[in-house]
């Protein structure tokens, strides 16, 4: 019983890594019972019959569309068969629309009846990684409002930039400028300033809630807001409340010529990621939308869509 494919299948679908045996050309040849149902639970393009799959094609497609974790992975495997490397292994990312997950790769090689083949397995790391990130987080985050800082926001934007180029998926950028908030730390002091930069802080965390959301401040009374895989349509329903929200905290700036309280202004764009443009073109866009905004009375949201080429 013990030597019988029945069992030893048993047993591979028993474990909680995802497994996959592939033969010396890339193409699948096995895979284990967690494999197929995470295929089937994350909308998988290949949810059923992975048989015959050339598993280095899928990397090389995932790493034409920007994935680099296709090119490492591809990379990777290769270098196993061709005996560059004993085994391979690496850490990556791959976080659903709610939750964060990480996962570790590794490619050990084995011999049966004379043919050469591989197996992959992806570990579910998850624990460890939060762990990690949780220490990590405390260098990410800016003392006063306790939010993000600007360069975690350069990080989370050049990631979450390559993982809507990689589905196919809008990204939004909204820049948020506090409307005259020079006049309100000249005239109630810097300590009601930074009073306020607190307040606004725990506002827009309460509007970047998801994996894929990030706010941060991203300088002096500026702050920014990312929304991976969002419509304009989505982000400025959620951008109208941001300003209600802001509003409703009724912040005194009585010397402001736009309204006797805190406002904000914000420009927002949306973009779909491809090989013509980069995350540096939305910020910039994102960045001009705002002094529209400005320009044009303050208090508001100007925005922009830029269509796919």
């Amino acid at each position: 019983m013990i030597e019988s494919y029945d069992f030893l299948k048993s047993v591979l679908d028993t474990i909680t890594e995802h497994i996959v045996v592939i033969d010396s050309q890339g193409d699948i040849l096995f895979v284990n019972k967690s494999w197929s149902s995470f295929g089937q639970n994350n909308a998988c393009l290949i949810d059923e019959r992975w048989s015959g799959v050339n598993y280095l094609s899928e990397c090389d497609k995932a790493a034409a569309m920007g994935d680099d974790f296709g090119v490492k992975a591809a990379s990777g495997i290769r270098s196993v068969i061709a005996a560059d490397k004993k085994e391979f292994y690496f850490e990556y990312p791959c976080h659903s629309p709610n939750e964060e997950r990480w996962f570790m790769m590794r490619v050990t090689p084995f011999t049966v009846e004379g043919d050469h083949c591989f197996v992959i397995s992806h570990q579910n790391i998850t624990e460890r990684k939060l762990a990690e990130e949780e220490v990590l987080n405390l260098s990410r985050i800016e003392g006063l409002t306790n939010i993000p800082n600007r360069r975690y926001f350069n990080e989370f934007l050049d990631s979450e930039w390559k993982r809507c180029r990689r589905l196919g998926m809008p990204i939004s950028l909204a820049i948020v400028d506090l409307d005259h908030f020079k006049l309100l730390n000249d005239t109630y002091g810097h300590q009601a300033g930074d009073s306020c930069l607190k307040s606004i802080g725990q506002v827009l965390k309460s509007f970047a809630t998801r994996p894929s959301d990030l706010c941060a401040r991203y300088g002096g009374e500026e702050f920014a807001i990312v929304y991976g895989n969002t419509s304009l349509d989505k982000a400025q329903v959620l951008l109208s409340k941001l300003l209600d929200e802001i509003l409703s905290l009724n912040i005194p700036n009585k010397k402001a010529p736009t309204l006797p309280i805190l406002t904000a202004s914000i420009g927002l764009s949306t973009m779909h990621p491809n090989k013509e443009n980069n995350e540096n073109d939305l910020i910039k866009e994102a960045d001009e939308l705002l002094y529209s905004a400005k320009n044009n009375g303050r208090n508001q949201v100007s925005f922009k869509h830029i269509a796919r080429p």
